[in-house]
């Protein structure tokens, strides 16, 4: 990689969105979160693993300090945040490196497949934003997300608080 990865986000997952926004708001002062809810026929195009997988995703997110965090809470069907939470428990999940253009995402994409990271999950919300995670478990031994688009394009549900 030529020009080091900047960290846009990192990214926890939970059982309860509202919980987990209260806990981080009281507890360390985050917020407000912008929350967003994923589901079809906004968020499309997903897959796990190469296989087409219908599911759906609540997500808040808020800035600290400049860097984006992420709080995500899995709804309906299959996806690696399920498999997360059964395997792990809720905390840490990803990191994420977005790219600003389309072309550089594919390149990203790329990159890490030659260096044995693959896919895990990903697809696409509204027109504007394409979202993957990489498994870097050969390498880095972290999930990391990446694509291109922000949800800076997308219209909240609400604020939490």
């Amino acid at each position: 990689m030529v020009t080091p990865a900047k960290i846009s986000q990192i990214a926890i997952v939970v059982r309860d969105l509202e919980k987990a926004m209260k806990a981080y708001h009281e507890t360390l002062g985050w917020g407000p979160f912008n929350v967003y809810e994923h589901v079809p026929p906004a968020l499309h195009d997903t897959h796990l693993r190469g296989v087409p997988t219908k599911y759906s995703m609540l997500g808040a997110e808020t800035s600290v300090h400049g860097l984006g965090f992420e709080i995500i809470q899995p709804l309906d069907g299959p996806s690696i945040y399920k498999e997360w939470l059964d395997q792990y428990g809720e905390g840490f999940h990803h990191l994420a490196v977005m790219k600003h253009t389309a072309e550089e995402s594919e390149q990203f994409k790329k990159d890490m497949a030659r260096q044995g990271m693959r896919v895990l999950m990903g697809g696409r919300i509204g027109e504007t934003i394409e979202y993957y995670y990489l498994d870097t478990a050969p390498v880095l031994k972290i999930v990391i997300e990446s694509g291109s688009g922000h949800a800076i394009d997308l219209k909240p549900s609400r604020q939490y608080p």
